[in-house]
């Protein structure tokens, strides 16, 4: 199952919200969420900074983490953004990938 790495901030609105449920109330709200598109929580942290959570996820499909993210920002609670992320033997199985490029100039 593909993973991504989920970068997220709240707005003024959302840190309402976190304040009102605590971390362990929005843990079990993105495990649902997760779950709703067939994705499971992988781990989770809070954090200090330009980011206020880090989130593994693991998602069936590019498809579902779309879906999911669109119905989450929709909301206006939260700014996030999602990485995809490639295991060891993904990046094996690329560099045996042959590609035709030429670099600029060559």
């Amino acid at each position: 199952m593909p993973k991504y790495l989920i970068q997220a901030s709240y707005s003024a609105e959302g840190t309402k919200g976190l304040l009102a449920e605590g971390g362990s109330g929005r843990k079990e709200a993105v495990e649902r969420t997760l779950a709703s598109c067939g994705g499971t929580l992988e781990w989770m942290y809070f954090a200090f900074g330009d980011d206020d959570l880090y989130v593994v996820a693991d998602m069936p499909d590019d498809v579902s983490m779309a879906a999911t993210s669109i119905a989450v920002r929709a909301t206006g609670a939260i700014r996030s953004r999602a990485v995809p992320l490639l295991s060891p033997a993904d990046i094996d199985a690329a560099t045996r990938k042959a590609v035709d490029f030429r670099a600029p100039g060559a």
